[in-house]
């Protein structure tokens, strides 16, 4: 009988937590509607916080139900975060677990902890809201987003890159990437207590970047390419004047001799862009020991392999590909965009000239990077250019968990950049090359 009188005509008690979720909705727009945001932002903080917390408890008296203690101190630091901030935003730039935020639209939030993406409990009010939020990214670092120019790359204070898209672009409303970066940078022991790569992989590559080896990095998305190209820059030596090249600037370079420069968008007229093979041409008259350039993307990869040829020996840079050989073609393909009609077996001999080694990675099942292959290009026969793995990492099976399990080896390959190390005065153990297993996932 008590069933049939709820669902005739009894009224069904209003959820409490949606109750409390709409009540402080309400008192945060009130709240941002009375206060004079250009007048806050002069406030000193403290002073700021004080007149909040008095507004909250005038508007929650007004509703006539009170706020706990943690809720109220919750919707103080929703309002600092609106005022001062990037809105709902700030709590997960808060946390360090957090590798990526997407955005789709203003209801559907996701964030990647520890290599697993999943959905959170947060959204913006709607899309003027979210929109908002996006003009203060691209107001900050000069940009500007907006139906003409309904995209942006840009960077936070932290580093963070982002990217995003609106209508009438992004049908479902504004859409937001965002890679952060940790405050410290991630050393290269770091990586290797995440067994990202083995200690010997790490004393080979600082043998290579030491002895000025020409490097590329490869890797699909979100494999760790930057923070490789970071760790690897700890062993560039001191003396040396080292220029960065980027889209929108992330690197962190673990060194202080370091010019770094920027590419520049178009303004509303369309004027006043700067490519990357623009600075890269700059940069050559900057008197660079190193050239390092964030991601090659287009035709600057020629201008990158002629300086690579020209004296600027040491230089490193990333690449979006699924195999270390991908990678090559990649490299060619990008030097065929700069329109100069070159041969393919020239390209392919300006490649092999240029690169030295190529470092993969890749990203596996459960989230885990791994280093996949240390390569070696060791020049062309007839129209190919030679590669040879050096180390390599084997997938073997998986965990309880999900999550890959493999083992890094080596193939027993001697490297002929090892003649280049030993000119320098560095020597490396013969057993290093030996074939063998250096290290397991589950050891």
């Amino acid at each position: 009988m008590m069933n049939e009188s709820n669902h005739s005509g009894g009224a069904v008690a209003a959820d409490p937590s949606r109750q409390t979720a709409d009540l402080k909705t309400a008192v945060h727009r009130r709240l941002l509607e009375t206060l004079d945001l250009s007048e806050a932002r002069r406030m000193p903080i403290e002073q700021l916080h004080a007149e909040c917390s008095r507004r909250i408890d005038v508007l929650l008296s007004e509703q006539r139900r009170p706020l706990s203690a943690p809720e109220k101190k919750q919707l103080l630091q929703e309002v600092m975060d609106e005022v001062f901030g990037l809105g709902p935003l700030e709590e997960f730039l808060r946390d360090p677990t957090i590798s990526d935020i997407l955005i789709n639209g203003p209801k559907q939030i996701y964030a990647e902890r520890r290599g697993r993406l999943e959905a959170v409990d947060s959204a913006f009010r709607d899309d003027d809201h979210l929109l908002q939020v996006i003009q203060r990214i691209a107001a900050r670092i000069g940009r500007r987003i907006d139906e003409s120019a309904p995209m942006l790359d840009a960077r936070l204070f932290d580093g963070s890159r982002v990217n995003a898209i609106i209508p009438p672009l992004a049908l479902d409303g504004p859409t937001v990437s965002i890679r952060r970066f940790a405050a410290e940078p991630i050393d290269i022991h770091r990586l290797i207590e995440f067994r990202a790569l083995a200690p010997e992989i790490a004393q080979f590559l600082e043998a290579a970047v030491r002895c000025k080896c020409n490097i590329l990095i490869s890797g699909g998305t979100g494999t760790g390419k930057t923070t490789m190209l970071n760790a690897l820059s700890r062993w560039i030596p001191d003396g040396e004047r080292v220029v960065t090249i980027e889209d929108a600037a992330e690197l962190q370079l673990q060194r202080d001799h370091v010019v770094r420069l920027e590419t520049r968008p178009p303004n509303i007229e369309g004027q006043g862009e700067v490519t990357q093979r623009e600075l890269l041409r700059n940069a050559l008259r900057m008197r660079p020991d190193r050239l390092v350039i964030g991601e090659v993307r287009g035709a600057e990869a020629l201008d990158m392999l002629q300086a690579m040829n020209t004296g600027h020996e040491g230089s490193m840079t990333t690449v979006h590909a699924n195999t270390s050989r991908d990678a090559l073609r990649r490299v060619e393909n990008m030097v065929s965009m700069a329109g100069l009609n070159f041969p393919l077996h020239v390209i392919r001999d300006q490649v092999a000239s240029a690169l030295h080694l190529i470092i993969h990675i890749a990203r596996l099942t459960g989230g885990s990077r791994r280093m996949i292959a240390v390569s070696e290009v060791t020049g062309t026969e007839g129209d190919v250019i030679s590669l040879q793995d050096i180390f390599t990492y084997r997938q073997t099976g998986l965990d309880q968990d999900g999550n890959a399990q493999g083992q890094f080896e080596t193939t027993g390959i001697r490297p002929k950049v090892l003649d280049r190390i030993s000119s320098e005065g560095i020597e490396l153990p013969t057993r290093l090359f030996e074939r063998r297993v250096l290290m397991k996932d589950h050891d």
